[in-house]
C-alpha cells in the first residue's frame, strides 16, 4: 500500500525560496484565475504561452535562422517585461519563504492550519527564473510547527496538466544545476 508520502517520494525534492500565497477552495475544479491579481494571471500566461511555443520557434530555427533569431530577440524582450512583473508581485507576496519542492507537491510554514484532504489555490512565484503558477493542491499533512503559531503544511500537485509539470520540472532542474554549481565554488 502506498501513502502520499511514498508516492511524493517518487519526484526529485529541492530546497527552495519562493514567493507563495495559498487561499482555501472548494476542490481542484475551481478556477483558479478568479483567486489572483489580473497581473498576476498575465504573468503566468506569459509563461504557458512561452512553453506552448517552444516547439514551433525550434521548426521555425530549422527553415529559417533569421526569422528564428529576430523571434529569440523579441522573446528576450517579452522575459525581461515578465521580470518586471515579477517583482511587482514579488512586492505584493511579501518575503520569500523556504519551501521543499518537487513535480509531485511541495512543503510550506503557514501561519495558519488547513485540513488534511481539503483544497489550496497555489500562487506561486519562483526566482531567479522568474515563473509564476497558479496550482491546485491537496493538503495531505498539517501539523503544529515547532515555531509558535505555524503549521507544516504538505501537499500534492494530483491535477497539474502536462504544460504546469514540464516548468515545474524546468524550474527544479535549473535549481539543482544552480545548487551543484554552488557546490563546486566553495
Amino acid at each position: 500500500m502506498h501513502t502520499d508520502h511514498e508516492d511524493s517520494r517518487k519526484f526529485f525534492r529541492i530546497q527552495d525560496q519562493i514567493h507563495l500565497e495559498c487561499k482555501p477552495i472548494a476542490g481542484p475544479e475551481v478556477d483558479l484565475d478568479s483567486h489572483q491579481s489580473s497581473l498576476f494571471n498575465l504573468f503566468t500566461d506569459m509563461h504557458m504561452l512561452d512553453y506552448e511555443s517552444q516547439h514551433l520557434l525550434r521548426q521555425i530555427s530549422e527553415r529559417d535562422r533569421a526569422v528564428a533569431q529576430y523571434l529569440k530577440i523579441i522573446n528576450k524582450r517579452i522575459d525581461l517585461l515578465s521580470r518586471a512583473l515579477a517583482m511587482e508581485l514579488s512586492a505584493d507576496f511579501g518575503a520569500p519563504q523556504q519551501v521543499g519542492l518537487s513535480e509531485g507537491g511541495m512543503d510550506f510554514t503557514s501561519p495558519q492550519p488547513y485540513p488534511a484532504n481539503s483544497w489550496l489555490a497555489l500562487h506561486i512565484v519562483l526566482l531567479p527564473s522568474p515563473l509564476g503558477l497558479a496550482l491546485p493542491a491537496r493538503v495531505t499533512r498539517c501539523e503544529a510547527s515547532e515555531a509558535a503559531g505555524s503549521f507544516k503544511i504538505a501537499v500534492n500537485f494530483d491535477v497539474l496538466n502536462d504544460a504546469q509539470r514540464q516548468l515545474l520540472a524546468r524550474h527544479i532542474l535549473q535549481k539543482q544545476a544552480q545548487d551543484i554549481r554552488a557546490a563546486k565554488s566553495t
